[in-house]
């Protein structure tokens, strides 16, 4: 399912990896299913998108039905939108901004 949407030299990045190419991602993905057998992931947003740029949430649900908490992936498009050319993970929550911060930064 994945080679035909993955753009030749696309990168997968998040906290605990860095794989260029198909293969790579392929490898991560086995060896997260090795080392959790029977958890997946679920996707828990719609898929936004806007320029070339789409974004959703997931969650990895445990076979017990528990699961960590929620991630966000940003994927780049190709120009025709029809394949990845980069995705980057996200694991957890936001931060919130302190208070003394929060009045300070400007966006």
């Amino acid at each position: 399912m994945l080679v035909p949407i993955w753009a030749d030299g696309a990168t997968y990045t998040d906290p605990t990896v860095h794989a260029a190419g198909a293969e790579e991602l392929l490898a991560h993905i086995a060896g997260i299913q090795a080392g959790h057998p029977g958890a997946r992931i679920t996707r828990t947003s719609d898929v936004d998108v806007h320029h070339g740029i789409a974004r959703f949430a997931w969650r990895f649900v445990m076979p017990d039905g528990s699961s960590f908490p929620e991630g966000l992936d940003i994927a780049f498009l190709d120009p025709n939108a029809t394949r990845i050319t980069r995705i980057i993970g996200f694991f957890g929550p936001l931060a919130s901004l302190t208070a003394s911060r929060a009045s300070s930064d400007v966006l």
